[in-house]
């Protein structure tokens, strides 16, 4: 294990490198308490710390594309999703875009276009969606994002992860929430599950983590376990 006086940028991003940029690959982010709950007063942010988001910078850092579901854009307020001067830099220095591109998943499209994560975005973001939705608000999301439609009654998570590797968005961090990463889990889509583990017992009713997926023993392996204080950073990959 890592000692948490080690953990730094430098050290997550060799902690998380990717073997190979070639094959397509999913990686889920996620902070959980102690007892399981993904939330604390309905949001996943106060579980999470400092060295937590720098963790999380660094896998934006690693990613072409931020794949985040539309209530997870409501809940936690997203809007302009960039990383650093430093981490833009490091990735131009591999060949890579400044940013990586930011896509939102909706069946409802039930966003804005004026909605901060399009109207302060660094780069045009992508709407994900299927052929069932709103055809007006897909036309008029289409203003302002890419919009991928991808499968015809409801959203097919194969036909998604398609279309994101042939517009060159094959690394693919998906930061919830949790149905996003129950329909990817049921269509065996997941590779790696990055979680941080809060020191926090939160009680009450929040959700975990996965919400929406068949009950099945899906393996992982551990891959690294980072203590950060009383705070872990854990990461799994396939077994």
């Amino acid at each position: 294990m890592t000692e948490a006086s080690a953990i730094d940028r430098e050290a997550l991003l060799a902690a998380y490198a990717l073997p190979d940029r070639s094959t397509p690959r999913v990686r889920m982010n996620f902070v959980a308490s102690i007892d399981g709950s993904a939330t604390l007063s309905g949001r996943s942010g106060p579980l999470g710390d400092a060295t937590d988001r720098l963790a999380m910078q660094v896998l934006r850092t690693l990613a072409d594309v931020v794949l985040i579901g539309a209530g997870t854009v409501r809940a936690e307020g997203y809007g302009g999703l960039a990383v650093g001067e430093a981490d833009a830099a490091w990735r131009r220095s591999q060949g890579l875009d400044g940013q990586p591109r930011v896509a939102v998943v909706s069946s409802r499209l039930d966003l804005e276009p004026r909605h901060p994560f399009f109207a302060e975005a660094v780069r045009r973001p992508l709407v994900v969606t299927h052929a069932s939705s709103p055809e007006s608000r897909r036309l008029a999301l289409a203003e302002v994002a890419d919009v991928l439609v991808c499968g015809d009654d409801a959203l097919d998570p194969r036909a998604m992860l398609g279309g994101l590797a042939r517009a060159g968005l094959g690394q693919v961090l998906c930061e919830g929430g949790p149905h996003l990463f129950g329909s990817l889990l049921d269509a065996d889509l997941v590779d790696e599950v990055c979680l941080t583990l809060s020191p926090t017992l939160a009680g009450g009713s929040g959700i975990r983590i996965v919400q929406g997926a068949a009950e099945a023993a899906r393996r992982m392996r551990l891959v690294h376990a980072m203590p950060a204080g009383d705070l872990v950073l854990l990461r799994y990959a396939r077994g």
